[in-house]
């Protein structure tokens, strides 16, 4: 099947230099049941389910003279065997050698001659279990109808469901001369086609303010935003080639736990606890943070599209039908979780109070929850095929179309499955992802809640973040603090007569609605 790229697919190619790869990685641990999971297995597993991902059999043809975008061709010579690999560690291998491999891995280009995509089978864990390393270039998913290897892999039950792989038969490869020709022959049809990407970027440039305005929060003042000059920070950083990987373990029961007791969201808790674990490694690093300082943050969050909204019965009988669970003939695509648009968010690093860092983000995020488009977290999470890894990877597109000067790192965070997956019986227990840095950016992170779980993966730039462990370990710190703050408030609260509890209450209304403008540094 050819097709042409879209306009943003080739921005990605664009924007992709030895340093600054753009691809979307994934780290995800397995417990092979008796009898293991191999590399032949997988390569079995594979060779079954890509025909429900027709995009990784095609490879990118540039057209000659770049008159027209470049075209999806599928792949004559498409090997598999070159995509999946096989790799070990020393025995036991533990997680700092896992992810000293994960890092070397995601710092390499991807071969732009072949299907833009890469899956590794690492051995040698500990206690026997094994993991599958993932690389996708960001060109490959459509915010409509991508689809990640990981979403065909998976099943909701240790006995994989049977599928029947039809035959592929490749389109023949059109020559340079057809290529040429069909361009030219698009170009009489379309004349437009020629500049329309100069005039979308012109449209960008003019809309910038506009949109960075209805974006932001606690920003007055767009348009400076725009024009002002990154003050110098340990997040902007000319990059190497080389990246640093580190992740987290944490509980969502803990997340809920902080949310029963100060209201708001996960996803509240989840950026407080980034926000202290920011202010943590700021300081390590002597940096000077006062109390009104905050990091802003690129929040990439999936909101309705009102031109496509769907009755609630439609949309659950639409999540149920794609879920693993229903041996899905289909796979699932994360046209249930909405679009996936940017928010500009201001992380407090200067607060030094746990609970205050919390009430200012409930206070930033209302406005988002305020204007009735955001999408539930339960509702993404009801995507089939466990649809994180393509989120993630739509979350890092949504924060190409804006200059890197608005912000200073993307944190993206998906919810997923609260039950066991399995790839071939082997059950997956654990799953980081991990987003591409932008030119200039030294730091990102993403999280994914799986199972009980949440767990994040931070890149960070291996010269510039030298001490991207430290990041992971005050992570979990720093929701252990909010943890801590909620076993504090019951104790308080229990003490408390009717009259000093509803004071209390009062005054921490208060503090959230003081709480927000605030000085943004840097960018």
């Amino acid at each position: 099947m050819t097709e042409r790229m879209t306009s943003a697919d080739v921005a990605f190619l664009h924007q992709e230099f030895r340093n600054v790869p753009q691809h979307v990685g994934g780290l995800a641990i397995f417990t092979p049941k008796p009898g293991g999971f191999d590399y032949d297995r997988l390569v079995r597993l594979l060779e079954e389910r890509i025909s429900l991902a027709p995009r990784y059999r095609q490879k990118v043809r540039v057209v000659p003279g770049h008159i027209a975008h470049p075209l999806w061709l599928d792949d004559h010579d498409f090997d598999i065997t070159y995509h999946v690999r096989r790799s070990a560690l020393p025995r036991p291998g533990t997680d700092s050698q896992l992810l000293e491999f994960c890092s070397r891995i995601q710092s390499r280009l991807l071969d732009r001659s072949r299907p833009l995509w890469e899956m590794y089978l690492v051995e040698g864990l500990t206690e026997g279990r094994v993991a599958i390393v993932t690389k996708t270039h960001q060109a490959m998913v459509d915010e409509h109808t991508g689809v990640d290897l990981a979403q065909v892999i998976l099943d909701a039950a240790p006995e994989p469901r049977r599928t029947v792989s039809p035959i592929w038969m490749p389109e023949p490869e059109p020559s340079s001369l057809d290529v040429l020709r069909g361009a030219v022959s698009e170009l009489v049809r379309r004349p437009t086609s020629l500049v329309d990407t100069a005039r979308e970027a012109g449209h960008d440039l003019r809309s910038a303010a506009g949109k960075v305005a209805s974006l932001t929060l606690g920003v007055t003042s767009a348009s400076r935003l725009v024009v002002r000059r990154p003050q110098p920070s340990p997040l902007h950083a000319e990059l190497s080639e080389q990246r640093r990987l580190s992740i987290a373990r944490t509980r969502l029961n803990d997340y809920r736990r902080v949310r029963d007791a100060f209201g708001g969201t996960v996803n509240d808790a989840v950026l407080a606890t980034v926000s202290g674990a920011l202010r943590g490694w700021l300081l390590s690093r002597a940096e000077e943070l006062r109390p009104a300082t905050a990091v802003r943050a690129l929040i990439p969050v999936s909101v309705a599209d009102p031109s496509e909204r769907r009755s609630a019965s439609t949309g659950e009988q639409a999540s149920r039908s794609s879920h693993p669970s229903a041996r899905g003939r289909t796979v699932a695509t994360p046209e249930g979780a909405g679009r996936v648009r940017p928010l500009l968010v201001d992380l407090p690093v200067g607060e030094a109070d746990p609970v205050l860092r919390l009430a200012q983000l409930r206070y930033a995020m209302a406005s988002h929850k305020a204007s009735g488009r955001a999408v539930s977290a339960d509702r993404i999470a009801a995507l089939g095929g466990f649809a994180p890894p393509t989120l993630h990877a739509l979350g890092a597109r949504a924060s190409s179309g804006l200059t890197r000067r608005m912000f200073n790192l993307v944190v993206t965070n998906v919810p997923g499955p609260q039950l066991p997956l399995y790839a071939a019986g082997a059950r997956m227990t654990e799953m980081f992802p991990f987003l591409p840095l932008a030119q200039g950016q030294a730091l990102s992170i993403a999280l994914t809640s799986y199972d009980g779980g949440v767990y994040y993966g931070i890149n960070g730039d291996r010269d510039a973040v030298r001490d991207v462990a430290t990041i992971a370990e005050l992570i979990e710190e720093s929701l252990g603090e909010l943890v801590a703050a909620t076993e504090t408030d019951a104790v308080v609260t229990a003490g408390d007569g009717a009259a000093t509890g509803a004071a209390r209450r009062s005054s921490r209304s208060a503090s959230r609605r003081k709480s927000a403008p605030r000085r943004t540094d840097p960018s």
